[in-house]
């Protein structure tokens, strides 16, 4: 898990790490997101069937989870080549949004070239290097803004717009007591799916969203 936390993301863990032991497959999991990957020791840990046991109702995420600035360069990407080497991994699933996914696919493209950088320097042998040639990545989107192409709704998305909707609820008995309007901010950044679903689920009057801006000359 990466970036910010959304509700649900221990519930994809659990479903990841239990998955794969099904599937026959030897699960770690980061610590940390990519701060974890960078820094690797115990950081980086093999997971169990017990160890995801009853965090399906928790908030957060197991796991943790942090923003990393020595991931963002390439002698952090290669520290974190390096980490996963050593606990012979080259299939990662991510959880994050678009910034913790977009850092997921540069880690791919390059992981042919951080390969033969480790080798070169003496760090893995060639033989480690061969073996772990590719790095296949498995992204799941953990974002409550719900501003990812491609999937029908993102992990946390639901848990937001429901929250949403409890305190536009809550608001409106004290709006229509004193004759008032209120103005409601929702998340989002650049994408209106919580304000438009929660303005229906509410019956709002007027909703804007950055795809559908006002125009301020009428």
């Amino acid at each position: 898990t990466s970036g910010g936390d959304a509700p649900g993301m221990n519930a994809a863990v659990r479903a990841v790490v239990r998955a794969g032991i099904s599937a026959g497959a030897e699960v770690y999991a980061i610590y940390e997101g990519y701060q974890g990957m960078v820094d690797g020791a115990d950081w980086i840990r093999r997971m169990v069937w017990q160890d995801v046991g009853g965090i399906l109702y928790k908030g957060g995420t197991i796991i943790g989870t942090a923003r990393c600035d020595d991931f963002r360069e390439r002698h952090g990407r290669l520290r974190a080549a390096k980490n996963l080497l050593l606990h012979g991994i080259d299939n990662l699933v991510v959880i994050g949004g678009d910034g913790s996914l977009t850092g997921a696919n540069i880690f791919r493209q390059e992981w042919s070239g951080l390969l033969d950088e480790l080798v070169e320097k003496g760090d893995i042998s060639y033989e480690l290097a061969q073996v772990h040639r590719e790095l296949t990545i498995v992204g799941l989107i953990g974002s409550i803004d719900n501003d990812m192409w491609g999937t029908d709704i993102s992990i946390g998305a639901d848990t937001a717009l429901r929250r949403i909707t409890d305190a536009v609820d809550a608001i409106s008995s004290t709006a229509a007591s004193h004759q008032r309007s209120f103005v409601v901010e929702v998340m989002g950044r650049r994408c209106g799916y919580l304000a438009l679903m929660s303005a229906i689920a509410t019956g709002a009057d007027w909703v804007l969203i950055p795809e559908a801006p006002p125009n301020l000359d009428e």
